[in-house]
């Protein structure tokens, strides 16, 4: 009995392992359990990634040949450590410490020692790595830039982290993957697909062929091509008026929500971020903590939207019904907050809607504001109806593009005054200074950008998006093509769109002296409070110059926003930029060169050392 139990036992344990060995080699062939197998090796065949191109069918980014020196750690052999250092160009104590990176992360699997390695130096190690066991080179290709432009909307690449293996068991170490911008939205698009072959090794670890020969072997899948909806040309030229300054520029095609240019000043060249100089760029950039050319103002920058918030202000009114466009309101050179009067240059006196807004008047807007919440009969009501309609043009929340999320700016409601103040203590007279963008409201450039398209629209836009085309196919994505709707009837759109347009034609108007020939433009400067600490007090600075614009008036091709940190008032730097970006894009050359040869030849770097130089800020000083 005791043999048969035994003999029972090791046919059991044989029909066992001969089961699980049978289902190893005939069922099992996913890449998990194959690499499982120490007789095992891959070897991967990177694809190129997906070129990106602009609008217009001209190339933004492209690949170059490189080079990856790899290391199978548990392969390699005694060598002349000195010399292989040499001829890779690094220390032979960062050639001890990525080995032993190299061990942690696996033994059997092939790790980046040193990467991207260039033609040249591809040519003279190629010859001797022979000599050197466990190490082989392999090819990969590396971003080309057709543009020192659009680094924060076309991203960078660059390795993967221990992070992103654990997350997405597609990578292995030493690929590269999507940081930021497109690159880092689109990854999946762009990244194609890698190619592996499986090879056989026997007892002695020496390759013996095709592991099941190649039938479970696949081929790489090429990136693919995209292109999005940036104007080349336009992107570069706004970059170079941003010469000396910091801000943000976002202009969107209000038919489409495409955007045509995203810029945030000061920027840098993509090309810094490509090679084996890309981590000690990353992080001489990224240490910039004064100019912060990293940070993405025109989706991150969160600033009172100044005077361009009038319009909606007014569009509020109308749509409640509380006042018309031959409304009137008295302008005492300001109105009051509390018991402190804000001033208002517009010169005083009697103004209805269109005088209110070709001249921003504070006072018109202060009293419009009241009104809108008198009509309730509750502050509660007001503030949720008020905030509805604001809302309704994108602010305050996410719009939802398609590159890594900003900043949503702020909308404020009730219960955020009610944190404030108290329930049912607080009053319109309170918080005023929303009425002319000022106060709790902050926006980001591309929600400003959006704002002035709907306006542009007469009460629609299209969420802000930058792919256009996949594989010369264009997007459908109900996401991106189907219009959103604000709150407000779109028969109160006129009266505003003809204010902004008299802020150009009319004498008096804001930017009356910033006409383009040939072109009616409809536009609202914003001056926006600038305030920070400097040593632990609170110091107002010169303050920021905000300008939107859309044009032509009635057939819109092009609607912008432009934001410039410490610029004065409203059309003197932000108001010069938007009027050159309209006139670029439409007409392709520049008639108003006196405004162009100003904005390339002057800066605010004076302005930005002054909290640290300690010079006397001089607020809204109206001369060059």
């Amino acid at each position: 009995m005791r043999k048969i139990l035994l003999s029972l036992i090791i046919v059991v344990i044989a029909i066992t392992f001969l089961g699980r060995l049978s289902y190893l080699q005939i069922f099992s062939f996913s890449a998990e359990q194959v690499l499982e197998d120490p007789a095992i090796k891959a070897i991967y065949d990177y694809p190129e990634r997906g070129y990106i191109y602009d609008r217009n069918g001209h190339l933004l980014v492209g690949n170059d040949p490189a080079y990856d020196v790899m290391v199978i750690p548990r392969e390699v052999k005694p060598l002349d450590t000195l010399e292989f250092c040499g001829l890779l160009g690094i220390n032979k104590e960062k050639f001890i410490e990525k080995l032993r990176k190299a061990r942690v992360y696996s033994p059997r699997l092939p790790s980046v020692l040193v990467p991207q390695l260039s033609k040249q130096d591809y040519a003279k190690l190629q010859e001797k790595m022979r000599k050197y066991k466990g190490f082989y080179i392999q090819k990969r290709s590396l971003r080309y830039y057709d543009t020192p432009s659009a680094a924060n909307v076309l991203g960078y690449i660059s390795e993967v982290n221990e992070g992103d293996l654990a997350v997405n068991k597609y990578y292995v170490q030493g690929e590269l993957k999507g940081r930021t911008g497109v690159e880092r939205y689109y990854e999946d698009l762009l990244r194609g697909r890698k190619g592996v072959q499986y090879i056989q090794k026997d007892r002695f670890n020496r390759d013996i062929g095709p592991y099941k020969n190649g039938t479970i072997d696949t081929l790489p899948e090429q990136g693919k091509q995209i292109s999005i909806t940036i104007d080349k040309t336009l992107q570069e030229y706004g970059e170079l008026l941003m010469n000396g300054k910091r801000g943000g520029i976002v202009a969107i095609e209000p038919a489409t929500g495409e955007i045509l240019s995203m810029i945030s000043g000061p920027t840098y060249d993509p090309a810094l971020l490509v090679g084996r100089e890309r981590s000690k760029n990353y992080t001489k950039l990224y240490n910039d903590t004064i100019a912060n050319p990293t940070w993405d103002r025109s989706i991150h920058a969160q600033q009172p939207p100044g005077s361009p918030f009038k319009t909606l202000n007014a569009l509020i009114a109308l749509q409640e019904g509380v006042l018309d466009e031959s409304s009137t309101i008295q302008c005492y050179h300001g109105f009051y907050v509390g018991k402190k009067k804000r001033g208002c240059h517009c010169g005083g006196g009697l103004r209805n809607m269109n005088q209110g807004i070709y001249q921003s008047c504070n006072a018109y807007f202060a009293g419009a504001f009241r009104k809108i919440y008198e009509k309730f009969e509750t502050t509660d009501e007001g503030m949720d109806v008020w905030e509805k309609h604001m809302r309704s043009f994108g602010l305050g929340d996410y719009l939802g593009y398609d590159l890594p999320f900003g900043q949503k700016g702020r909308i404020p409601s009730k219960e955020y005054y009610d944190k404030w103040y108290g329930d049912n203590r607080w009053s319109s007279s309170y918080i005023i200074s929303n009425s002319i963008g000022q106060g709790e409201i902050l926006a980001t450039p591309v929600q400003l950008a959006n704002m002035t398209a709907a306006i542009a629209n007469r009460g629609h836009y299209f969420t802000p998006h930058i792919l256009k085309k996949i594989e010369g196919k264009d997007i459908t994505e109900p996401k991106f093509t189907e219009a959103k709707h604000t709150t407000i009837d779109p028969k109160h759109f006129e009266p505003i769109v003809q204010g902004m347009a008299d802020v150009y034609r009319k004498r008096g108007g804001t930017a009356y002296w910033l006409q383009i020939p040939d072109i009616e433009i409809a536009g609202k400067t914003g001056t926006a409070e600038n305030f920070t600490k400097i040593d632990g007090v609170r110091t107002q600075l010169t303050d920021h110059s905000v300008f939107v614009a859309f044009a032509p008036v009635e057939d819109p091709k092009i609607a912008i926003a432009v934001y410039i940190e410490n610029g004065y008032f409203g059309s003197r730097y932000a108001g010069h930029i938007a009027t050159l970006m309209i006139e670029k894009y439409l007409k392709g050359e520049i008639t108003r060169t006196d405004l162009e040869k100003r904005m390339l030849e002057k800066t605010l770097e004076a302005e930005y050392a002054k909290p640290y130089s300690g010079e006397e800020f001089k607020i809204n000083e109206r001369v060059w």
